[in-house]
């Protein structure tokens, strides 16, 4: 993966040129209270940290970090089944978007758009549009859901079952769903064979 920081050398100006701020976003007047808001940004996929921290160290060296408070790249804890052991991975939520708290005028749009490895606002061509508090605390808070555990076992494979009525009895993957957070495997129950469902963290691979 390319380097953001090496702007010069990994994005050339054909590639990400120096972007004019729309007319009709103004810097506010002197003294008037800021307006700030969330806003989503797209970025090229796979720079998400490269830009916050590229993003990070321009606010605070140009003094802006009164009109640009936060950027956050939205992660969600899942649980992935690997090996017979289950870990909590962090997954970005939205590949190649961040989140920025900031005020939208001529200053600040200017060097967010302009940042490398930044493609626009998510919005109108000429204005970014904001999230409502509700949208921008959903997507930071992620509802308060956890992720459904996710597995790695594929058809085929034999997996000892650690949890519910069957536990500690082998069976055989015939599907693995498409979230990868169930399959249907076979059990042989008293000489015969039977199909059951199973949730990702119940079982261990053989």
């Amino acid at each position: 993966m390319p380097d953001i920081e090496a702007e010069d050398k990994n994005i050339s100006k054909e590639e990400q040129p120096e972007v004019s701020a729309p007319t009709e976003i103004g810097k506010p007047s002197e003294g008037s209270q800021k307006d700030i808001r969330w806003y989503v940004i797209h970025t090229y996929s796979g720079y998400e940290n490269k830009v916050k921290d590229t993003l990070t160290r321009k606010v605070h060296s140009m003094g802006m970090d009164d009109t640009i408070l936060q950027i956050l790249l939205p992660l969600q804890d899942e649980e992935e089944e690997k090996n017979g052991e289950v870990k909590t991975v962090s997954r970005k939520v939205f590949p190649g978007y961040l989140l920025i708290q900031m005020e939208v005028n001529d200053r600040s749009w200017y060097v967010v758009r302009n940042t490398p490895g930044v493609t626009g606002f998510v919005g109108t061509t000429t204005k970014p549009i904001p999230l409502s508090d509700e949208e921008a605390e959903r997507i930071i808070n992620g509802n308060g859901q956890k992720a459904q555990p996710t597995t790695d076992v594929k058809t085929g494979d034999r997996i000892r079952i650690t949890k519910g009525p069957f536990e500690d009895r082998t069976a055989v993957v015939l599907q693995v769903s498409d979230d990868k957070s169930k399959v249907k495997a076979d059990i042989s129950n008293f000489g015969t064979t039977t199909t059951i469902e199973l949730e990702a963290g119940s079982f261990d691979l053989l």
